[in-house]
């Protein structure tokens, strides 16, 4: 089975300017098409920044609003996957907002959409309300992909999930702020190898408004350890999935199969 090359966006963009963000996006997916990429991912809320505060409320938009055309057609112009996240205003609860994410195929249909299930700190709380959909996938080639965002991926019973499910990608578009390096540098690895998948956390960079973003955008492999690494500022990195190399790790490191899930009642 061919690998699938995965670009990662490591950018905090321009807050509140969701065309010059979607601009910036368009130029990172004609790059990652150029260096062979079937997948870019983008930070959690890139199309509008994340220290946004009440202007999230003029900022947000349904799934199927205008910044989600325009995101099928950079997908279908560049010919790869796109995810990336952003405000969602929910069209039949009134001021109800989520904080999602969402992917396009590389002919520009829609393949998945997600809600932030694990909202952090005061400002989400504030201005976020919970998704509660916690397993979602799409297809890309031979792959399962799935979504989470961000905080989402801390929680092990949360991956272990998309594991077993099927996932052998996992999409974490996320605004990872300091002093929490050890997410990209020892969490997502460890999750990655644990439930025996791919992983791929973009991060945003850079200060932004109270928020210091750390960087270290990662491509975890299932043998925990990173197939591409950012540093702190802006960047794009690719690497590469491999389903050859997933199967032979699966089989080499079998947790899943040997799990005793009637020991687990005391988690739920």
């Amino acid at each position: 089975m061919p690998t699938v090359r995965t670009a990662l966006l490591q950018s905090s963009g321009r807050l509140g300017d969701v065309t010059a963000n979607l601009r910036i996006l368009d130029e990172a997916a004609g790059r990652a098409a150029a260096a062979g990429a079937d997948v870019l991912l983008a930070p959690e809320l890139f199309l509008t920044g994340y220290a946004i505060g009440a202007d999230i409320a003029r900022l947000a938009e349904p799934s199927d609003g205008p910044s989600a055309r325009a995101v099928a057609e950079i997908a279908a112009c560049h010919g790869l996957a796109v995810g990336y996240g952003y405000p969602e205003r929910d069209t039949e609860r009134h001021g109800v907002i989520y904080n999602a994410a969402a992917l396009f195929g590389a002919d520009g249909a829609p393949l998945a959409h997600y809600r932030k299930t694990h909202l952090f700190g005061d400002f989400e709380l504030k201005w976020f309300t919970p998704g509660d959909e916690p397993l979602v996938q799409a297809r890309i080639g031979d792959l399962t992909v799935g979504l989470m965002i961000c905080y989402d991926v801390e929680f092990p019973e949360n991956v272990r999930a998309q594991a077993l499910a099927g996932t052998d990608l996992l999409l974490v578009p996320t605004a990872l702020m300091h002093p929490a390096e050890i997410v990209p540098l020892s969490v997502v690895p460890v999750r990655a190898f644990e439930s025996q998948m791919y992983i791929a956390y973009a991060n945003r960079a850079g200060a932004e408004g109270d928020f210091e973003f750390v960087g270290l955008s990662v491509l975890a492999g299932p043998d925990g350890t990173a197939r591409a690494r950012a540093g702190r500022g802006e960047d794009l990195v690719l690497g590469d999935v491999d389903p050859e190399a997933l199967a032979a790790s699966r089989a080499e490191n079998p947790y899943l199969r040997d799990r005793r899930p009637g020991l687990y009642g005391s988690l739920v």
